[in-house]
């Protein structure tokens, strides 16, 4: 199981699939996702981060997310 930090918050987020993940008896699944913006960014957030977005988000609430 890999893992990468949130963008946001840092911490470590796992990342599911992969060869890692095949034979495990307890799978786990991966803990956040990336975000594209119009803008062309994109931030890989963890679900707790995603939960502290509006509803239609920009990197600007990403940004207010990593300086609060």
């Amino acid at each position: 199981m890999g893992s990468d930090p949130c963008d946001a918050c840092g911490e470590s987020v796992s990342i599911g699939g992969g060869i890692s993940g095949l034979w495990s008896s307890d799978p786990e699944g991966t803990g956040g996702m990336t975000l594209a913006f119009d803008d062309g960014t994109e931030q890989f957030l963890c679900f707790a981060c995603i939960d502290s977005l509006p509803d239609e988000p920009t990197a600007a609430d990403v940004d207010e997310l990593v300086d609060g």
